[in-house]
C-alpha cells in the first residue's frame, strides 16, 4: 500500500555514504526530509543534490535535516559526491542511502511501474518530529525539484503546527495567513492580537503570529 499524508514514516537502517544509520535516530527530533534520485551519476539528480547542499544553512535554521537516497550503492555514492561538490561548487554534508535492495524505495512507494521496474521517481518526503508523514511530492525523473517550494512548504507545516492558521496561495513566510475555521470570529482578537481581516465569515485573515 502506498503512504498517504498522516502515516508513519516507515524506520529503516541502511548503509549510506556516510555509514550505517538509523533513519528516526538520525532524525532525532528533527524534521526531516528525505527524497529520492533514479540513480547515481545522473544530471538532474547532481543539480539537485548540489542545491540541497547550497541551502544547508536554509534547513539548519528550520531544524530541518536532509537525506537522500539512490538505488546504487553508498559507496558508488562517494564518488559521485565528489562530482556534485566539483561541478556545482558545493560540499555534501548530509549522508545518501544506498537501496541497491530497494527494500527502502518499496516501502515508501518511490519506485512506480508506469515510470520505471528498476528505478525510483523523484520522491520527497517531509517528515514530523512526530516522524509523521506531512508532505509527499513526486515528480517524474525528467523533471528537477523546485527547492524553494520545498522550503515554502517547510515554513508552512511548521507555522500551522503550532498556531490555529493556515496558509493561503503563494504565501510566503511573512505574509498573512488565513485563520482556521474552527476559530469562532468573535474569539479571533484574543488569540490574534495583531488585528484581523474579514473579507467573508469564512475568511478571516491576520498578519502571520510567530512574525
Amino acid at each position: 500500500m502506498s503512504l498517504r499524508l498522516g502515516d508513519d514514516a516507515p524506520n529503516f537502517k541502511a548503509q549510506t555514504s556516510q555509514g550505517e544509520i538509523d533513519l528516526y535516530e538520525y532524525l532525532g527530533d528533527s524534521w526531516g526530509v528525505l527524497f529520492s534520485h533514479p540513480a547515481d551519476y545522473t544530471p538532474v539528480c547532481t543539480t539537485e543534490l548540489g542545491k540541497t547542499a547550497s541551502l544547508k544553512d536554509e534547513f539548519e535554521k528550520r531544524n530541518v535535516k536532509v537525506i537522500a537516497l539512490s538505488t546504487d550503492s553508498a559507496e558508488s555514492h562517494k564518488g559521485w559526491i565528489s562530482d556534485i561538490n566539483e561541478t556545482q561548487h558545493v560540499e555534501v554534508t548530509f549522508p545518501i542511502i544506498g537501496d541497491e535492495s530497494r527494500e527502502i524505495s518499496q516501502a515508501y512507494d518511490m519506485i512506480h511501474p508506469n515510470a520505471s521496474l528498476t528505478a525510483t521517481v523523484r520522491s520527497l518526503f517531509i517528515i514530523g518530529p512526530d516522524k509523521k508523514i506531512k508532505l509527499i511530492i513526486s515528480y517524474p525523473a525528467s523533471t528537477g525539484r523546485n527547492f524553494q517550494e520545498i522550503l515554502r512548504v517547510i515554513d508552512s507545516l511548521q507555522l500551522t503546527a503550532y498556531h490555529s492558521v493556515a496558509t493561503p496561495a503563494d504565501w510566503k513566510d511573512g505574509e498573512d495567513v488565513v485563520v482556521l475555521p474552527s476559530i469562532k470570529t468573535e474569539d479571533i482578537p484574543a488569540k490574534f492580537p495583531k488585528g484581523f481581516t474579514e473579507v467573508k465569515p469564512y475568511l478571516r485573515t491576520t498578519p502571520q503570529p510567530n512574525k
